[in-house]
């Protein structure tokens, strides 16, 4: 078990999926930004694609996403998503290959197969693909045998199911109601469709979860052969997500109970064979992400860990975060607006940050802490910030040595608490974020 130190996780801190984070992101920075900076990206590039919909709207969830009940809305934004991959692929001008290919939502499969092949046809005439490697996240509530069959003729190898929790009285809880004999279902088309990679995530700090609640997902999960496992805790901001109001407040774990869910959810996976990958994911030794953990080629993009070494990802689609060495523009959010810029052949880049070099110098620290548990600060740093350090570091959870900081074992759940120390942005910011636990 982790050492717990309460008073060091009473900060809410980012997940880093990127820095500088989306909250610093201005709308000085926008469509021109982005089309210069796709008119100037060559070699290796990855691509995400955005489906901002979803048959069924769960409570708990904070993506951006919509029902899909209406047809005509769905067909519209699909619409615009091809228009957008027609506009953006010819200004890369054959310059790049394409290796990695990302769809997430929502949920993809909240569109038809045939549909999902449409995009998947404009993407290959439009971009330069370079034998990509292609994953999808999808809900197996709306999982079906058309959508195995579609799969596999793409050739998608790697998936992530949205599992949350195996507990019939917790998926009631969070709106989310998919017996496990589903998951096994999914499980089972998805191992059929070619898929080698399969994800699974799981949830902690539910409303009425205890521990065993935990362990018994965490049993199905391995007895189901997921290759790897993000373990989340549940972030609760109806503030910020009206449809977490319908959620019961009241009944959530406390932060101690939290706590004691990660550390042990840790040890059980570590001790059922799974890498840690970072503090929250999990992957069996033969996984990719697995081994690039233990070669010290892990990396973090707005996927969250990744063995991905493109120096730039695309994003594509309502909400899409575009990522480039110098700056990160994110797309319209409002699928209303963003077809309507893309009936006007408009790029849909409204907002972002330009990275300067000390952006980009503290980013690459963040990167290295999170995924290597270690990062070489400088003596610069390592000065101005050896106070901020101190508390980790007389508490055993970090080691600081000419410059070199380390995360020792003990200090795994508190990286992200760690790596904050060096995002001058936070500074009294006033802006919201999840528990770092």
């Amino acid at each position: 078990m982790w050492p717990y130190h309460p008073e060091l996780l009473e900060r809410p801190v980012p997940r880093y999926t990127s820095y500088p984070t989306a909250a610093e992101f201005t709308p000085a920075i926008g469509a021109d930004a982005l089309d210069e900076a796709l008119r100037a990206t060559v070699g290796e590039v990855s691509l995400y694609i955005h489906i901002p919909y979803c048959e069924q709207i769960c409570w708990y969830c904070g993506c951006n996403t919509g029902a899909s009940g209406k047809r005509q809305r769905l067909a519209s934004y699909l619409d615009a998503l091809t228009r957008e991959i027609a506009i953006v692929g010819p200004r890369l001008d054959g310059r790049i290959k394409v290796r990695r290919i990302a769809f997430g939502g929502g949920s993809p499969n909240a569109i038809s197969p045939t549909d999902f092949v449409r995009l998947v046809d404009a993407i290959t005439v439009h971009f330069s693909l370079d034998n990509p490697v292609w994953s999808i996240e999808l809900d197996p509530r709306t999982l079906t045998q058309d959508w195995g069959d579609v799969l596999s003729f793409v050739g998608i190898t790697r998936a992530s199911l949205g599992v949350q929790t195996f507990s019939p009285t917790l998926q009631a809880a969070i709106g989310r109601i998919q017996p496990g004999e589903m998951i096994e279902r999914a499980t089972t088309m998805l191992r059929r469709a070619g898929v080698n990679s399969l994800n699974y995530d799981l949830m902690y700090g539910l409303p009425g979860q205890d521990w065993d609640m935990v362990e018994e997902s965490l049993e199905r999960a391995c007895d189901l052969g997921a290759d790897r496992i993000a373990l989340f805790g549940y972030a609760h901001v109806p503030h910020m997500l009206p449809r977490q109001r319908r959620i019961d407040a009241q009944n959530l774990p406390g932060q101690d109970e939290r706590f004691m869910m990660a550390a042990r959810g840790h040890d059980y996976l570590v001790d059922a064979g799974y890498q840690p990958v970072g503090f929250d994911h999990f992957a069996l030794p033969g996984d990719a992400i697995a081994q690039a953990t233990v070669a010290g080629r892990l990396h973090r993009n707005f996927q969250g860990f990744t063995e991905d070494t493109a120096p730039v990802l695309i994003g594509l689609g309502a909400s899409a975060i575009s990522c480039f060495p110098d700056r990160i523009i994110q797309n319209e959010k409002n699928a209303g607006r963003y077809r309507m810029l893309l009936s006007q052949d408009r790029l849909t880049g409204v907002g972002g940050i330009r990275r300067s070099a000390d952006d980009q110098k503290r980013g690459a620290i963040i990167e290295a802490l999170l995924c290597q548990g270690e990062a070489e600060i400088g003596g610069e740093l390592a000065a101005a910030l050896r106070g901020a350090l101190a508390p980790f570091i007389e508490r055993g959870l970090a080691r600081l040595d000419a410059g070199r900081l380390a995360i020792l074992p003990g200090g795994l759940p508190y990286a992200r608490t760690i790596a904050a120390l060096f995002d001058p942005y936070r500074v009294d910011s006033g802006k919201k974020f999840s528990s770092a636990v």
